[in-house]
């Protein structure tokens, strides 16, 4: 299956829903759309790097808290992730575990056109899915 996200209409905020072949490729296709919502993407450069590392017994909850992450490099350093090298394991653990290196560059005024800032992730409407054994699916609203 092909990795995606789209967006979809919603009368005050932003919603987006991703699918893709794995749990590790949900949450990039989410990082993504969290950077694709407040700069195009495509002038992003791959040069900043950092590493993002969390843990919860619930995978929403891990997917809400590495989306707030990105929020929180975007309003603390304004750096933008392009790319994501994620890793998810729960062998042996009651914890998800995940660890991802980040990559991107900060927002620069006349090389990037700020589109919408996100203000929160929200938990209203939020899902994170196995649809099948090779697909996974996720639904997150943002307060713009």
């Amino acid at each position: 299956m092909k990795d995606k996200f789209e967006f979809i209409d919603h009368t005050a905020d932003i919603l987006f829903r991703c699918e893709a072949g794995s749990l590790e490729r949900l949450f990039v296709q989410a990082g993504l759309a969290i950077g694709e919502t407040t700069t195009r993407l495509n002038t992003i450069e791959e040069i900043e790097e950092r590493l993002i590392t969390g843990k919860n017994k619930n995978l929403e909850y891990l997917l809400f808290d590495f989306l707030d992450d990105l929020l929180f490099y975007k309003d603390t350093e304004l750096l933008i992730f392009k790319k994501f090298e994620i890793k998810i394991n729960k062998e042996g653990s009651e914890e998800y575990e995940l660890t991802c290196k980040a990559i991107g560059e900060k927002l620069q005024e006349g090389k990037h056109e700020r589109t919408i800032d996100i203000k929160a992730i929200t938990m209203h409407m939020f899902e994170v899915k196995e649809v099948s054994s090779e697909k996974w699916s996720c639904q997150v609203l943002v307060d713009i």
